[in-house]
């Protein structure tokens, strides 16, 4: 063998569903040479639990020095193993700070000379921080929960600070394990979804009846006189805002609905993003675990509908690139190479039941009240 004993795991059973010739590290990932005896799917049955223990992250690629398979095993870094998610609780504070910061100079108004002077006036926009990374860990902790209750190995969220007009541009976790079944594929995916719309719906009822903030007079008069971003509402917040019998929005410039409602319509673009069924993202997931292998015709055609949207937006309805044209471009580029990587494998895949189907049409049938041709307008 090329590497010594000690520093190489070699489960027991390695060597009984594998015919190993040799072994190499590179950059700390652990390659496994030889030819299974058994079919591949088993292999990882019988093998990824001793591999998880020991520390290591197992899966099956093409031999690069012969005609075969083999396994690579990649090392579970320290911090997803239960100790100190450092990276996770990093880029959560910067990510409160950026919508705290967002949140004051943007949906506020608070000046950015007050800021300045005094960096403790960002805390006048916490409602908006609360509300917006409320909605974004509550569907990302919706993955969480239904991983965990699969044994299925996934981080805490990671949420991306970005100094937008919401102060971040999302929220991911990882899915490091297997996917035992598609059944478990479904739940984790439409967990984040359902968990997400519950807590959407929540912080815009809240968003509504907290009633409108005033707008400075100087912010009335140069968005008078100058550019001004609209973002228009989907059908979903329209219906939440008919049955408390709210107003969502005012004709009055000096009336703006109050920025906790930014945290639901954040919450719905995202969920409708999200439930696009391509790749991993969770509509990609919860397709692939409702009709199997067939999700890979179904997300070819999502880039196509994307680009054909911003098509129908630029040279029918004759907007410029920056009322929601370049938005769907880009989105239609990123489902390209989403889709292009292709779905996630569970091990079992047998049929998720009548039930499952049902929650999952539900599930695309209230996302689609999310959606909005035009989510956001440049104007003046």
């Amino acid at each position: 063998m090329a590497d010594s004993e000690a520093t190489v795991p070699r489960p027991d059973d390695l060597e009984t569903w594998y015919r190993l010739t040799d072994v190499r590290i590179q950059d700390g990932r652990i390659v496994y040479y030889g030819e299974p005896l058994i079919p591949e799917r088993r292999l990882l049955d019988e093998l990824w639990p001793a591999f998880q223990e020991a520390g290591y992250e197992l899966k099956l690629a093409e031999s690069e020095r012969s005609p075969g398979t083999a396994l690579v095993a990649d090392p579970i870094e320290d911090d997803e193993r239960g100790g100190i998610p450092w990276t996770n609780i990093g880029l959560l504070v910067a990510t409160v700070l950026s919508t705290l910061f967002v949140g004051a100079s943007v949906w506020y108004y608070v000046p950015l000379g007050a800021i300045s002077s005094n960096p403790l006036s960002i805390l006048e926009a916490w409602p908006f921080t609360a509300a917006v990374l409320g909605v974004l860990l509550t569907h990302e902790l919706g993955h969480y929960a239904l991983g965990r209750y699969h044994d299925v190995d996934v981080s805490l969220p990671y949420v991306i600070p970005f100094p937008t007009y919401f102060g971040t541009f999302g929220a991911v976790i990882r899915i490091r394990g297997r996917i035992p079944s598609r059944k478990a594929l479904f739940d984790i995916g439409v967990a984040g979804p359902i968990a997400g719309l519950v807590a959407t719906v929540v912080v815009t009822a809240v968003g509504l009846s907290l009633g409108p903030i005033e707008v400075p007079a100087a912010v009335v008069e140069q968005s008078g006189s100058g550019t001004s971003v609209v973002f228009n509402n989907p059908p979903l917040l329209d219906i939440i805002a008919s049955l408390l019998g709210e107003q969502a929005s005012y004709s009055d410039p000096s009336l703006n609905p109050h920025p906790v409602i930014i945290g639901g319509w954040v919450g719905m673009l995202f969920t409708l993003l999200n439930l696009m069924p391509v790749g991993q993202l969770d509509g990609g997931h919860m397709v692939r675990a409702m009709v199997g292998r067939r999700q890979e015709t179904i997300a070819a055609l999502v880039p196509a509908a994307l680009f054909g949207i911003a098509g129908y937006l630029y040279y029918v309805r004759e907007l410029s690139l920056n009322d929601s044209v370049i938005l769907w471009a880009v989105w239609g580029g990123v489902a390209l190479v989403i889709a292009f990587n292709g779905p996630a494998e569970p091990v079992d895949e047998r049929s998720i039941g009548l039930p499952r189907l049902l929650v999952g049409l539900a599930t695309f049938g209230i996302g689609l009240l999310c959606f909005m041709l035009v989510p956001i307008q440049i104007q003046g």
